[in-house]
């Protein structure tokens, strides 16, 4: 063994000879590397986590402010204190998203979907980049963001209808779209009635949250009230109580005979035998009712807005406030003074800002889930 050691010994030396004597044969010395430090001690590692948010900045008259900078607002996160990093206006970002399914739907249709879609692309600013999915048995991304409107119009005139409503994959597909790309800015309106086929509250609800882990506003056009006033009579069933009179006695009474004896009959009723059509009627509705709540607790603690109409017509009259809402957006940073915490999965923030500014009125959401895995 200690033979083998000395026979090493005199192979290294020998070779480092070698080097040291080519090297004085060609001028050259052999270039000296500096040894790179392996402590970690040696490397200082400084973690800055920022928050973004969309703010939406009017004046007094509900027009649009320009020109708000960092000190004109104040951000509370958790009752702290913070100032705004930055504070950019560029040109927004926005997924339109058409529901295009739903097996038991009777107001929300393709034809609606698509004029809410075009009337939202008609309110948007020129400079305003505008994506387009559709879904209904799948997402599907049809068009790219792009300022180009025509390239915009011929996806819309291309979404198709679906016998099934993937409410939640949607949600999905445009986190990771919105999301990919180091955008600012960024909105999602959805032309929804927010339910889903798979009935799976729990994906939803992940969807969801998913959602409000990131800076998107969610603005909703929402068919669910109409979508429930046109099921309220159907699901009523039959009914144990008394039918109602046409009139009451007193009125009935001052009428002539023949018409007295018909005022007061009790008035006809649709009675619905088909006792699984009602349970799916019922279900829906209830289904429709979570949704309803569900999209407007979204569009608020995203800082979007939402609009639950009770006209078809009210639908398209409101995509010009959507627009109004978006294009009155500030990108807005700031450094939390609260790290987020590494042993949560979520940590919850709750933020307001408000303005020192005079004659300036801000929003901003209220709530942001931070993913810290």
């Amino acid at each position: 063994m200690r033979h083998l050691k000395s026979r090493v010994l005199l192979l290294t030396a020998f070779v480092c000879l070698f080097t040291l004597s080519a090297s004085s044969q060609s001028g050259r010395l052999p270039k000296q590397t500096p040894t790179p430090a392996t402590k970690d001690d040696d490397i200082e590692r400084v973690d800055t986590e920022e928050v973004k948010l969309n703010v939406v900045a009017f004046n007094d008259n509900g027009d649009f402010f320009p020109g708000v900078k960092e000190t004109d607002l104040v951000i509370t996160e958790n009752d702290v204190l913070h100032q705004p990093s930055s504070v950019r206006r560029i040109p927004a970002n926005v997924l339109i998203i058409l529901d295009t399914g739903g097996e038991l739907r009777q107001v929300k249709n393709l034809d609606q979907t698509k004029r809410t879609a075009r009337a939202v692309v008609a309110a948007l600013k020129p400079e305003d980049s505008i994506a387009i999915m559709q879904y209904g048995d799948a997402a599907e991304i049809v068009a790219d963001l792009t300022t180009d409107r025509e390239a915009i119009a011929h996806a819309i005139g291309k979404v198709k209808f679906g016998r099934l409503s993937a409410f939640a994959e949607a949600l999905d597909l445009a986190a990771d779209f919105l999301q990919k790309n180091p955008l600012e800015n960024k909105h999602i309106v959805l032309i929804t009635d927010g339910t889903d086929s798979s009935r799976d509250q729990s994906a939803k609800r992940d969807a969801i949250q998913r959602l409000l882990t990131t800076e998107i506003s969610v603005h909703v056009l929402s068919y669910t009230r109409m979508e429930i006033d046109d099921l309220a009579p159907r699901t009523k069933g039959v009914s144990n109580t008394p039918p109602p009179k046409a009139m009451p006695d007193e009125i009935a009474a001052t009428l002539p005979n023949g018409v007295r004896d018909t005022a007061t009959a009790p008035k006809a009723k649709t009675i619905n035998l088909d006792r699984t059509l009602l349970r799916k009627l019922k279900a829906r509705k209830t289904d429709l009712e979570i949704s309803e709540r569900q999209l407007e607790s979204l569009a608020e603690n995203t800082n979007g807005t939402a609009v639950v109409p009770e006209r078809l017509d009210e639908m398209i009259e409101k995509t010009t406030f959507v627009a109004k809402m978006i294009d009155a957006s500030y990108a807005v940073t700031y450094i939390p003074k609260v790290p987020i915490a590494s042993g949560s999965r979520l940590a919850e923030r709750k933020i307001e800002v408000t303005s020192k500014r005079p004659g300036l009125q801000v929003q901003a959401r209220r709530k942001l889930f931070i993913d810290s895995r």
